[in-house]
């Protein structure tokens, strides 16, 4: 009778020590649901809270434009110098290493803006000059200007830094948008910008 009791006893300790982690078990299950519930309510509202980045629109650098200018005559280093944006003709002579002795400089005004292709020739004093350009673009016209309504793509590459690309741009625009009515409006193309139109504003007209 004393061991069937104790069969029993035994038997009735395994049942509750089963029950007890059974509801331990659902307990911790419960509990570890709730969390990851809580978690994913606080990273929602974190990713609701983070700020909406506006998208930047980058627009299209201007072309870097290369200025040569060949300087000859009476300059000590006369050779092809490269230019800033902006440099006058006294700037290519002090790169050239500035005049030579007898050098005419009535003639030559050192205020002038240099361009692209520009020939600057310092002639002597009582040197005859006839027929010789002095201080002129390689591709002016006889104006020294390009006319953008008229222009062919040919003409209008004569500008520095006018390659094919931006001539047709500049033909299809006024294809577009009727002639220019301002020298201006040349800036609302792609690619050139205040520093370009710059360079080139005493060598263009609409007219």
């Amino acid at each position: 009778m004393l061991h069937f009791i104790k069969e029993k006893k035994l038997y009735f300790m395994l049942i509750c020590l089963g029950a007890g982690g059974l509801i331990f078990f659902i307990g911790f299950s419960g509990q570890e649901g709730d969390d990851l519930t809580q978690m994913n309510k606080e990273t929602a509202w974190q990713q609701e809270a983070l700020p909406v980045t506006e998208e930047v629109i980058e627009e299209p650098l201007e072309e870097e434009i290369i200025i040569l200018v060949d300087v000859k005559g009476s300059v000590r280093n006369p050779g092809v110098y490269e230019a800033e944006d902006g440099d006058r003709v006294v700037d290519l002579i002090a790169d050239a290493g500035g005049l030579e002795k007898g050098a005419d400089e009535k003639i030559i005004n050192f205020a002038q803006r240099v361009t692209d292709e520009m020939v600057l020739y310092i002639p002597k004093e009582g040197e005859e000059t006839a027929g010789i350009e002095l201080n002129m673009s390689a591709n002016s016209t006889d104006d020294e200007t390009v006319n953008l309504n008229t222009a062919d793509s040919a003409e209008l590459q004569t500008l520095p830094g006018i390659g094919p690309a931006k001539a047709e741009a500049i033909i299809d625009y006024r294809d577009t948008n009727g002639p220019f009515a301002e020298k201006e409006e040349l800036k609302e193309i792609s690619g050139i910008g205040d520093k370009t139109y710059e360079k080139l504003a005493e060598l263009i007209k609409v007219n």
